[in-house]
């Protein structure tokens, strides 16, 4: 065998000629950039090759000054390994990484071959205004990430957060926390277990159980957001915001600081201590500058005393500030009904002032107490501390009480005022078109069905019945004996005995009016239970 083109002359054509020349200035050149991004040392004191470190290896004494790549090195002592970018560098080390990332330490082992650097005592790693505190810091210098895990301390412009493992990828401006975090600024403090936060804008998103505690709140969430800067807030899972006197939780809470303006939904309970009062429902919106709230979607309102709690229904509630300070007015409208072991009561629209614990019911009001039955075009009822509470009835008042099975004492009116004495009506004055049906007793037999009439008229009440009657003015009326007592007698005009629309329990405030409860309690006196 012999070679194609043996003891011959090849000529090259002039474009191969050219083109081998530039690959190999091209070869050439690469290899001496390749060259260049060896470690350099820019100066030293002196330098000296050491033993006990391995082979070839050189020890750089006072004011060390190196360079690779992008990266500038400065320390008291450095050792370099031949054949590679490894620098040991010990003493007042600083690495300075383009325009904006300084890493001070005692000591930093750097490995420019896979762009990495361990960095140990008083580790400081600056980037931009935010800066890194621990004693001991990895640092992958090709994806910008800084990690620590024997706790670390960022600070930037407005915030301080340490924990004890953190991640911080320089390039995003992103900062991950895991474990005892604590965060602080002049406006807020922080404790949670997992929190990421942007650098940049301030938000911080926190994953486990959380605490943020700002000037005039503290939040509670497992999952969300946080605008360190805004005090804007999401709380996405079992989220809380308290104070001294209020409480709001919900499955999902939304809240801006600035404007006071927030959203809650699922499971919504917003309680006010100082007035004794709770509200539940689904959906709400509130203020907390306005001190404005409004409940939707299965909305409860709840008032409670020592004695006994108030459970009260509407499709809609609303509370506002009144007038006086730390005084409410609570809203209800369409569909109300409520119950308290005492009374019990349906209207479409009611309004309660806590400052003079003053009740008005609007749009065919009906109240219920023990076996009395009240009813007028408007309701208003006064609670007093020292005194009994009062019970103002305006216009085609109605006030039927059952007295045994087919038998109602009844007592009609322009307007009535009632009196409540020990959560039992004793007193009723009838203003105006005074009308009364009862049973008249000779002691506790029944000697006939009196009717009588005045336009003004005080009545007496005792153990549920009518005990007195005192006509102010000339009655008009008779007394028929039993026997001679027709259907027709025993009705006043517009009687409606309305014991279906009667809520029996606090469960009852949902039902609809036109629907007969399944299972009717005996009494509603044995309902004392509390939501509270």
């Amino acid at each position: 065998m012999f070679p194609l083109f043996a003891n011959r002359t090849v000529k090259l054509s002039p474009t191969l000629s050219t083109f081998l020349f530039l690959a190999f200035v091209f070869i050439s050149s690469v290899a001496f950039s390749q060259e260049k991004k060896k470690v350099e040392i820019l100066y030293s004191g002196y330098g000296e090759s050491v033993d006990g470190r391995g082979t070839n290896v050189q020890r750089l004494v006072d004011s060390v000054y190196i360079r690779h790549k992008d990266i500038l090195m400065w320390c008291d002592t450095a050792y370099l390994y031949s054949g590679t970018n490894k620098v040991d560098a010990y003493g007042h080390v600083h690495i300075k990484q383009g325009d904006t990332l300084d890493l001070y330490a005692a000591n930093i082992l750097y490995n420019g071959d896979i762009s990495f650097a361990r960095a140990w005592g008083n580790v400081v790693l600056r980037n931009k205004t935010t800066h890194l505190y621990s004693d001991t810091i990895d640092y992958d210098l090709d994806k910008n990430i800084s990690y620590y895990n024997c706790y670390g301390k960022i600070v930037d412009s407005t915030t301080t957060l340490t924990s004890k493992i953190g991640k911080y990828y320089m390039d995003d401006d992103i900062i991950d926390f895991y474990i005892d975090v604590k965060g602080t600024n002049k406006k807020f403090t922080l404790e949670n277990d997992t929190l990421k936060y942007n650098t940049v804008t301030g938000k911080m998103f926190v994953e486990g159980p959380t605490i943020i505690r700002d000037s005039a709140n503290t939040l509670f969430t497992k999952f969300g957001w946080y605008d360190s800067n805004t005090g804007e807030v999401e709380l996405q899972r079992k989220a809380i915001i308290y104070n001294n006197t209020q409480k709001i939780e919900a499955k999902y809470i939304r809240y801006d600081k600035i404007t006071g303006r927030g959203k809650a939904r699922g499971s919504v309970r917003i309680e006010d201590t100082k007035n004794r009062s709770i509200i539940t429902g689904n959906k709400a919106k509130f203020n907390k500058i306005t001190e404005k709230a409004m409940v939707t979607d299965s909305a409860v309102y709840i008032t409670y005393t020592s004695s006994d709690t108030l459970f009260l229904h509407a499709d809609t509630l609303r509370t506002s500030p009144d007038t006086i300070e730390d005084e409410k007015i609570i809203s209800a409208y369409y569909g109300v009904r409520f119950f308290r072991t005492d009374m019990q009561g349906i209207c479409d629209s009611m309004v309660y002032f806590t400052k003079d614990s003053v009740i008005q019911l609007y749009q065919n009001p009906v109240i219920w107490s023990e076996n009395h039955q009240l009813s007028a075009d408007l309701i208003e009822m006064q609670q007093h501390a020292d005194g009994p509470d009062e019970l103002h009835m305006t216009k085609n008042s109605f006030i039927i009480s059952k007295q045994d099975t087919g038998q109602f004492d009844q007592i009609k009116g322009k307007e009535m005022v009632g009196y409540i004495v020990n959560r039992e009506l004793t007193k009723i004055d009838v203003n105006g078109n005074g009308q009364t049906l009862y049973y008249a007793r000779d002691k506790d037999e029944i000697i006939g069905l009196n009717k009588a009439e005045s336009s003004k008229i005080s009545i007496r009440f005792k153990e549920g019945k009518i005990h007195k009657i005192y006509f102010i003015k000339a009655p008009e009326g008779e007394l028929k004996p039993l026997d001679k007592v027709s259907q027709s007698d025993k009705e006043l005009k517009d009687f409606d005995w309305m014991v279906r629309k009667r809520p029996f329990s606090k469960y009852d405030i949902f039902r609809k009016e036109d629907l007969v409860p399944t299972e009717r309690i005996a009494s509603p006196k044995k309902e004392k239970e509390d939501l509270r």
